[in-house]
């Protein structure tokens, strides 16, 4: 074989085996067992707020999605790194109609997803279903954001933006150490309703960051196992979130109305941590409802602001 023939055949071979790796399926461990997924996604439907958050965190464009809490599209914050996105349903329910003519290469669910609802989607194109939690230890959106990274393969994007999610909170932990004693540094978050305050659980997103930031974050015993928050707070018991700091999740855009609406409530506007004004209102919409590296910049934005505000 001459020289020529030689090189031209072993820089075919090495194309071929290039192509090969590159087209390679990526298998990935879910709630529903294992699922595969080609390596070359283009089109991406999110069922999950939490999905939707790392695609835009890494600059995939989302071909649909479904709306957020308290709204007919995704949230504010997602808005404009999502533009002329497609809605396929809402948190609680899906339109498969539309799903379908969004022509998925993948479906990025929540963990919530039944069975029966993963079994439809799953004909339609691979669905991937992290493995949820039960409220009883701290959510682990880390390793939901590299499960999803992984689906388009985009790992190393995903965990770069999380280390600076981690790089900054650790920046903000050291602020909060040298600005708010040890003792005084107990959090609660608190959805508030039309019909009064719940709890949020201390292990959901935003409880994670404020433990991330140096906060010691509660919920007061008041949530029972398996659940995200606690029923509407009575009067005989809103005291249960008087502590030292209150970030007050509201779908409102208008954060000092929705404080203001608070504060017509005798048992509430009587808190001590109202009366210190230690009551920081926070958008709902990524406090209380979705998670990922964006989402996690809007919660640091208010904490920072807050100790900033010291």
């Amino acid at each position: 074989m001459s020289l020529t023939r030689n090189i031209l055949f072993s820089t075919t071979s090495a194309m071929l085996v290039m192509s090969n790796v590159a087209l390679a399926d990526v298998t990935l461990d879910t709630k529903y067992g294992k699922v595969t997924v080609k390596d070359d996604v283009k089109n991406v439907v999110t069922l999950h707020e939490g999905a939707l958050d790392v695609m835009s965190a890494i600059n995939f464009k989302v071909a649909g999605s479904v709306a957020t809490r308290g709204s007919d599209t995704v949230s504010r914050y997602l808005a404009e790194r999502q533009p002329n996105i497609d809605i396929v349903g809402t948190a609680r329910e899906t339109n498969l109609e539309a799903v379908i003519n969004e022509r998925p290469d993948v479906i990025l669910a929540s963990p919530s997803l039944s069975q029966e609802q993963y079994n439809m989607l799953s004909k339609i194109a691979p669905t991937i279903v992290p493995i949820g939690s039960d409220y009883s230890t701290p959510f682990n959106w880390k390793a939901e954001a590299r499960l999803f990274g992984k689906a388009v393969s985009r790992e190393a994007d995903v965990e770069k933006a999380i280390t600076a999610v981690e790089e900054r909170a650790a920046s903000i932990k050291q602020k909060v150490e040298q600005t708010i004693p040890a003792d005084q540094r107990t959090a609660y978050v608190s959805r508030w309703m039309p019909q009064g305050p719940m709890a949020m659980s201390k292990n959901l997103f935003a409880g994670t960051l404020l433990a991330a930031t140096g906060f010691t974050a509660e919920d007061g015993g008041l949530i029972k196992a398996g659940r995200p928050h606690s029923s509407i707070l009575s009067l005989e018991n809103i005291s249960a979130i008087d502590h030292d700091w209150l970030f007050l999740a509201t779908l409102n855009e208008d954060g000092k109305a929705a404080l203001d609406a608070a504060k017509d409530s005798p048992a509430f506007s009587r808190l001590n941590v109202v009366q210190k004004d230690h009551v920081a209102t926070v958008d709902g919409q990524v406090w209380s409802s979705t998670s990922g590296p964006l989402a996690a910049h809007v919660v640091l934005d208010d904490i920072e602001r807050l100790v900033d505000n010291q």
